[in-house]
């Protein structure tokens, strides 16, 4: 009974119907880890793929931070800002625990902007497949306010 539910949540998540349940960023998060952990390799190469990082560093991210998730928000942040992923490791390493809408703020995304509430909401993208369909989380990391 447990396997055939286990498929019936990775047939999901393969369709993209789970990631596009658009629940917030934790939610988006923890369906990124069932879909990392069911196909790591897969994973790794949609990741690498998706923001343009060669497989040795999305390997060496991986083993870097906590979970697959984490992997991923490390090149997002790291797309939305302009930042290398090694600056987002580390703020992610000085940080840790203290949530990702920190961690965005440290490296400069402003509470209010666009990609501030894609993040807030799980509006991003993996391997094409939305969070829940706001907007892409591409931004620049910048706000409504001063220096547009």
């Amino acid at each position: 009974m447990k396997r055939i539910i286990l498929a019936a949540i990775a047939l999901l998540l393969f369709s993209g119907l789970a990631v596009a349940s658009g629940g917030g960023l934790d939610s988006f998060l923890t369906n990124l880890n069932i879909q990392a952990k069911s196909d790591m390799n897969g994973f790794s190469v949609k990741l690498g793929a998706q923001f343009g990082i060669p497989g040795s560093q999305v390997q060496a991210v991986i083993r870097t931070v906590d979970t697959p998730a984490d992997a991923f928000m490390v090149f997002q942040l790291g797309q939305m800002t302009g930042k290398p992923p090694e600056t987002v490791v580390q703020v992610y390493k000085s940080s840790k625990g203290k949530g990702w809408g920190v961690i965005a703020k440290e490296l400069g995304i402003k509470p209010g902007s666009r990609e501030f509430h894609a993040l807030k909401n799980g509006d991003l993208s993996f391997g094409g497949e939305p969070g829940n369909g706001h907007g892409n989380g591409r931004g620049k990391g910048k706000g409504r306010g001063h220096n547009q």
